[in-house]
């Protein structure tokens, strides 16, 4: 007689903690070979021994690593230099990869799959070299200017297109376009959209034939109903668009784990608009329960750390705020890895919504959810020219940005200018001249001049890239999901989609704001300095007991964010005149510009070669970020000052300034502490802020982790616009963050 062997049911609970060990362990088992990463906690996990390969690269930063990527995969050069170009190249190396990447299942996921390879590792030959810049390249050089040359997505995919066609309709759609747009550059174009679809279908089905292999040899009846779970719903997505909550979450991780590997791209958008209707349709016909439709989530979650939006208005510009809205945080709070959900907060926006991200803010110690200002930025877009209907209909899909999704042509967050070498620009000029006129006035007028040349620098940049772009790398995975590439036969790059608004951050603004204050009251007002001795002191960095002593008195002036201060009158100017220059005028080739503030991981790379400046940072030292004050700018902390000063050097155009601020978790132990953050939240988007990125931290745990970061593998920090498991960054990283907590915590 055979043995019955009684098998315990696994619970969600259970099967999360599972999920939640195994994606500590992949990272430790990452960190051991890779290092430090100072970006976002990608969640590709390592591929098996004998298809690894180590290798050298640069981070999105500008910060060599070591990354590891996938060996075997068969690519196909096109150009003398070993590199591919072009839609057709693009397509058919990037579907090689597709179909000879290892399938992966985990028993306890509701979702199958993971990817191996970090974006963009599968590309060879960087920008093309027929395509020349180097008539650029003096300003780009002189204001250490990130260009946006050679940047790949931050954009946002329409997803609802992918979920209504599924892969066989969006190839059918190929080829029904194909036929109608007979240009040779259309149909490599078609070419590069069939591979890569056609690499997608093969990869689904062999993670499905893995997952019903796996559940002949699983002995658990549950798990081994998963597994064929799992391989029927894979494989009906080969072909069919999904029709359950299940499939639909599974055809999205597909979708967005290829989008990640292909070239980084980690936009989701307002997914609880995208998957109410599944779970409404399915939850009515009492085929699924809230805490069954929240697991998928949390398993949707674990696969990548996408960008998503909850709430906010409509087309109508009424809330959305639905049944999956709450459901997406709660798989937040329950996976408890990093992760960019940002909760709406407006007018109209249920406000329950804020009160729940804020609790678990608190509870979890996470730096999850972030929070957005989803008013200020729909109504500055709108000042574009736009109707207020298609501003609210923007979502938001990365660090501090949102775009249309399918319709809009952005490269948010890629192109930067830094606000201290203009600056030091400015201020070398000044001293060009043994006899000219050296003051605040006179250093202001150079310091516009420098500026009016960068921004004019940075607008001939955008032309080339959205000219030039889909010739090297163009938008394949993206362009599958928006309106207007496949129908013309036109990358998203290049025009094909029917909105091009290019994002245009500035950076350093503490930095060169609290320096002019300083010089203004230490040299003109007190006489305290000279302007020879300032020079002499910056160009020696500060050194020995004079420069020491002249360092703290420019460091100890009033400073950005104390409020009523000189540097707040500076920081205000300059934001001011950057939107001024930025908005005055198009690209000459016509696109709009839209400026932001922001520096995103930027702030260590844009100061190593920056000289010391009249602020009292010495040289090599990281800039200020973003738009916030320099930590330690008031003695108190002062989060209601911070909120203020950053609300009022928005930019007002659509694109962000957001706020990155550390709280202590002894907040919680007042009893009116949720409220009290509810309400500088608020405040600060009613002043006209866009977005809060959080952290409530302890700052003796912070501490003790930055002094040995594998005693906390656990701690996730909110680093910038991105969340981060805080023993993966690096040293320079991680203080960047020990200054914030012991400056302002």
């Amino acid at each position: 007689m055979a043995e019955i062997i009684a098998f315990e049911t696994i619970t969600y609970d259970q099967r999360i903690e599972a999920l939640r060990e195994a994606k500590i362990a992949s990272n430790l088992e990452k960190q051991e070979i890779t290092g430090s990463l100072n970006s976002d906690d990608l969640a590709f996990i390592l591929p098996p021994h004998d298809r690894r390969e180590v290798v050298e690269t640069i981070s999105g930063s500008g910060v060599p690593i070591t990354d590891v990527i996938m060996s075997g995969v068969e690519i196909t050069s096109n150009h003398p230099n070993g590199g591919f170009y072009g839609p057709r190249a693009c397509g058919e190396n990037f579907a090689s990869l597709l179909k000879s990447h290892p399938p992966f299942i985990d028993p306890m996921s509701s979702l199958a799959g993971a990817y191996m390879t970090n974006f963009g590792s599968f590309r060879k030959g960087g920008w093309k070299p027929e395509l020349d810049f180097s008539h650029l390249q003096e300003d780009q050089e002189t204001y250490q200017l990130i260009s946006g040359i050679g940047a790949p997505q931050h954009f946002c995919q329409d997803l609802t297109l992918g979920l209504e066609l599924g892969w066989q309709g969006i190839l059918n759609k190929i080829n029904r376009y194909r036929q109608v747009n007979s240009s040779q550059e259309a149909q490599d174009f078609y070419a590069g959209l069939e591979a890569v679809v056609s690499g997608m279908q093969d990869w689904i089905g062999r993670n499905a034939t893995l997952a019903r292999q796996m559940a002949q040899d699983e002995a658990h009846p549950q798990l081994r109903r998963n597994l064929l779970e799992m391989a029927d719903i894979n494989d009906r997505l080969i072909t069919q668009p999904p029709e359950t909550f299940r499939e639909a979450c599974q055809w999205i991780v597909w979708y967005q784990m290829a989008a990640r590997m292909y070239n980084g791209s980690g936009s989701l958008g307002k997914i609880d608009v995208i998957l109410q209707p599944y779970y409404e349709r399915e939850r009515e016909a009492g085929l699924l329960t809230s805490k069954e439709a929240t697991f998928h989530l949390a398993c949707l979650l674990l696969r990548d750390t996408a960008y998503i939006q909850l709430g906010g208005p409509d087309g109508a510009t009424k809330d959305v705020t639905n049944a999956v809205s709450f459901m997406t945080l709660e798989a937040a709070h329950w996976i408890g890895i990093p992760s960019n959900v940002a909760v709406s907060v407006g007018k109209e926006v249920n406000r329950d919504l804020l009160r729940r991200g804020v609790e678990i803010m608190f509870e979890d110690k996470k730096g999850v959810p972030k929070f957005l200002g989803i008013d200020s930025f729909a109504e500055g877009f709108a000042r574009n020219g736009y109707p207020m209907e298609l501003a609210t209909q923007r979502a938001y899909s990365g660090c501090h940005w949102c775009a249309l999704p399918g319709r809009e042509y952005t490269l948010n967050d890629c192109v930067k200018i830094n606000f201290g070498a203009v600056f030091q620009a400015a201020f070398e000029e000044m001293y060009t001249d043994p006899g000219g006129e050296r003051s605040v006035d006179g250093l202001w007028g150079l310091f516009e001049r420098h500026l009016h040349r960068a921004v004019a620098a940075i607008a001939k940049g955008l032309d080339f890239q959205v000219a030039h772009m889909h010739e090297v790398f163009p938008e394949l995975v993206l362009d599958l999901l928006c309106h207007g590439p496949i129908e013309q036969g036109i990358d998203a790059s290049h025009g094909g989609v029917e909105y091009l608004n290019l994002c245009v951050d500035g950076a350093a603004l503490a930095t060169v704001a609290d320096s002019f204050g300083a010089l203004e009251q230490r040299v003109e007002q007190e006489g305290r300095l000279t302007w020879t001795e300032i020079k002499h002191h910056l160009d020696a960095n500060w050194e020995g007991p004079e420069g020491e002593r002249a360092r703290l008195m420019m460091r100890t002036t009033p400073r950005f964010g104390s409020g009523g201060s000189r540097a707040d009158v500076w920081a205000r100017h300059i934001e001011d005149t950057f939107t001024d220059f930025v908005k005055a005028n198009p690209t000459p080739n016509g696109h709009n510009m839209i400026p932001g503030l922001f520096s995103w991981a930027n702030t260590i790379g844009l100061g190593k070669n920056l000289k010391a400046t009249p602020n009292g940072r010495q040289t090599g030292d990281p800039i200020s970020h973003g738009a916030n004050p320099d930590p330690g700018f008031r003695k108190d902390g002062a989060p209601s000052a911070m909120a203020v000063a950053i609300a009022d050097v928005n930019p007002g155009w659509g694109n962000s300034a957001p706020m990155q601020i550390d709280l202590d978790p002894g907040l919680a132990n007042d009893a009116d502490g949720v409220d009290h953050v509810m309400d500088l939240i608020s405040t600060h988007f009613e002043l006209g802020g866009t977005q809060i990125n959080m952290n409530i931290l302890n700052k003796q745990q912070i501490l003790a982790a930055h002094a040995d970061p594998s005693l906390y593998p656990d701690l996730i920090v909110r680093v910038t616009g991105f969340s981060a498991y805080f023993n993966r960054l690096s040293p320079e990283f991680r203080q960047l963050v020990v200054d914030r907590i012991i400056a302002e915590g």
